[in-house]
């Protein structure tokens, strides 16, 4: 694991130090050593940050080349394929200088062009200047596990790992995107390729950019869409299903275990997790396990789980527990993740990668299972719903959704269900807010005239069109929320401690198996969540392990808001004359979460943000 950053440009660029200074605010991705190239004729700079995992000797520095054919690469990431492909180019006739997979991915890029992204098994993001062809050449792997930002004005591209980087550059404009922030404030994460930043981009999961050094023009394509689910090819034989994807997740987990450090295993105690662990035991016999717990606070605390898969396969198991005073966290954590997020469970990821770098440089978890096996508790109440909705005139859908936005206080229970009223779902998704609707969201910005509201809308044309209302919701979750909120979340807060996590369910024969031969009964119904996986469970785990328990990775905000030091933060954050936000709206907020009402997850979202909008320095 890495940090990339680069620029290339029409024209020389004439400061060449600035690459090396947003090189280095990319260390705690990369500890390890830096290294930096530029073109003769200065128009192309590339630099690096290392994270040693594979091929620990210098022959693994980058950036990297491949002489004979003018090419140069700097890489973040992982191939897990990289030994077949190497045999496969050295059939080729090419010979390699190191083990690392950077120089296979260099060599594959020689052989197949852009057409090597469809051999790779893979996470990455990484930047390939072709010299003969004077282009450079961007790419991010299919679920977005690495990140890759990007800036283009002028016949100049400027693209990092993180968007921090970019914003170490004196000339490049810090202004809030009005369309992203109206997105963050409704749904806690920015979709896409937008950026909550004016004129950034992210480059999206799947896809490639070429940039030409002639024109200083860039094309953007996607090389990779989910596979459509054939009912002719798709078998509800279920122990051929539990087969196949029983072989695939032993595979992924046993590339995935591939590394020349220490790897461990964050063990939560959910099915995901718990079925890599087992898995994990099959390829070694010396497994560590790693979990954080919340004792005190009922669900919340996994550890008692998680024990009993570390007790039944004998790994070497460490648990931490995490305390209100961690408030300190969230300043740190504003400024590493780039753009806000509003996902409280940053915490408990940034504490448990925190104590898995004291013994290990390479994570494995369950990322992926929820999404791509129906794991999530609203895809049975929508499966619910779908059915029941026939019955209610849509007058009165109508009707009751919008009293709900309007008159209903902010925080009361059943709130949000009454707003999701309002749609159909045999062929849409209801897309309302998660954290404040339009109406709150005016309110919030009442002293910006003109703030658009329109993240309903985006959020709406990103819905897949599929007939399937289960395969609607999981690959909408699959394209936006797992990669611009889960996988966003788990690589600051990994790499902040400098710490590579890794995750098999992602291999994209997995999400291909999940999206291409699993019937959607056989994910989720209206009384039942992921229960192909669930299945495979029965197989593989002790009958003691509670199948039926679904338990996010939380943190009990709402406990912790009542004194302390998060309470303490909170108010002093929001009710300051410097806060972008309507100070009356704040204050209610505030307030109502005192009174009893469950605002904590929205005051979060706006501390965050407010914490971020400090640090960076950026306004409208």
């Amino acid at each position: 694991m890495c940090g990339i950053v680069g620029i290339a440009s029409i024209t020389p660029y004439p400061d060449r130090t600035w690459l090396a200074v947003a090189r280095d605010s990319l260390i705690h991705r990369g500890p390890d050593d830096a290294g930096e190239w530029w073109t003769p004729d200065g128009r192309v700079g590339i630099s690096h940050r290392r994270l040693s995992i594979l091929d620990l000797t210098p022959m693994g520095r980058q950036p990297m080349h491949l002489e004979q054919r003018g090419l140069s690469i700097v890489f973040n990431g992982e191939i897990y394929n990289f030994i077949e492909l190497r045999q496969e180019l050295q059939n080729l006739g090419y010979s390699f200088q190191s083990q690392s997979d950077t120089e296979v991915l260099l060599a594959a890029y020689a052989q197949w062009g852009s057409k090597c992204l469809s051999r790779i098994n893979g996470m990455f993001a990484f930047a390939i200047f072709d010299a003969p062809h004077q282009e450079l050449f961007l790419a991010r792997d299919r679920a977005g596990e690495k990140p890759l930002f990007y800036y283009l004005s002028n016949g100049v591209i400027y693209f990092a790992s993180e968007l921090k980087a970019l914003l170490t550059h004196p000339l490049l404009p810090r202004r809030i995107d009005a369309e992203a922030m109206d997105c963050y404030l409704a749904m806690g994460y920015v979709p896409g390729d937008r950026c909550l930043l004016a004129g950034y981009n992210k480059l999206p999961p799947a896809h490639a950019l070429r940039f030409q050094l002639q024109t200083g023009t860039a094309d953007v394509w996607r090389y990779w869409h989910l596979p459509q689910l054939d009912s002719n090819d798709s078998t509800t034989d279920e122990t051929i299903l539990l087969n196949e994807l029983e072989a695939l997740l032993e595979d992924a987990v046993g590339r995935q275990l591939v590394a020349d450090v220490p790897v461990g295993i964050l063990l939560s105690g959910g099915v995901d997790s718990s079925l890599v662990t087992a898995m994990a035991v099959r390829h070694s016999q010396h497994i560590r396990t790693f979990s954080i717990g919340f004792p005190g606070h009922g669900n919340l605390d996994e550890t008692p789980h998680a024990r009993l898969i570390a007790r039944h396969f004998g790994t070497e198991h460490t648990e931490l527990v995490a305390e209100p005073t961690t408030a300190g966290l969230l300043p740190i954590l504003a400024k590493q993740f780039d753009e806000p997020m509003a996902d409280s469970s940053m915490i408990p990821t940034w504490l448990v990668s925190h104590l898995i770098r004291k013994h290990c440089t390479v994570a494995i978890g369950g990322d992926g299972g929820d999404e791509l096996f129906g794991g999530y508790s609203h895809y049975s109440w929508l499966l619910g719903m779908q059915h029941k909705l026939a019955y209610i005139p849509s007058w009165l859908r109508y009707g009751l959704a919008q009293a709900s936005e309007h008159w209903l206080p902010v925080g009361l229970k059943g709130r949000h269900y009454l707003q999701r009223l309002n749609v159909n779902l045999d062929n849409g998704l209801p897309m309302t807010a998660n954290y404040f609707d339009p109406t709150q969201r005016r309110r919030l910005l009442s002293n910006y005239y003109g703030y658009p509201i329109v993240s309903e809308k985006i959020f709406t044309d990103r819905i897949p069109a599929q007939n399937d209302l289960l395969q609607r919701i999981t690959r909408m979750d699959f394209e936006s929320y797992l990669s611009d909120d889960i996988l966003v979340k788990v690589d600051r807060a990994s790499m902040l401690n400098s710490l590579e996590v890794r995750a098999p369910l992602l291999d994209y024969r997995i999400i291909e198996f999940a999206f291409g031969k699993v019937p959607s009964h056989l994910k989720a119904t209206k009384n039942s969540k992921k229960i192909l996986l669930k299945q495979l469970t029965d197989r593989i785990l002790p009958l003691e392990f509670d199948r039926h328990r679904k338990q996010g990775f939380s943190i009990p905000l709402t406990q912790w808001l009542k004194s302390g030091p998060y309470r303490e933060l909170f108010w002093d954050t929001l009710d300051n004359a410097n806060c972008l936000f309507n100070r009356k709206v704040l204050l209610g907020l505030l307030k109502g979460q005192d009174g009893g009402y469950s605002n904590s997850d929205r005051l979060f979202a706006l501390v965050v943000f407010e914490l971020w909008r400090s640090t960076y320095n950026i306004n409208f």
